[in-house]
């Protein structure tokens, strides 16, 4: 449980900030997308918020 937020309050890099931009566009899944990025569903949520971005709710 501890190795999944090994990154917390870590830097969005701009790899990142393309895949989530990529991955919301596609309709991922916030639960997906935290999967898929090794970040808290709240961080992305946050990013995507101040990025504009639309996250689907489903899980």
């Amino acid at each position: 449980m501890t190795d999944r937020f090994l990154r917390h309050k870590q830097p969005w890099t701009s790899d990142e900030l393309q895949k989530l931009h990529r991955l919301a566009g596609k309709g991922m899944a916030l639960k997906a997308l935290s999967k898929a990025l090794t970040r808290s569903e709240e961080s992305i949520q946050a990013r995507a918020k101040l990025d504009g971005l639309k996250i689907s709710k489903l899980r």
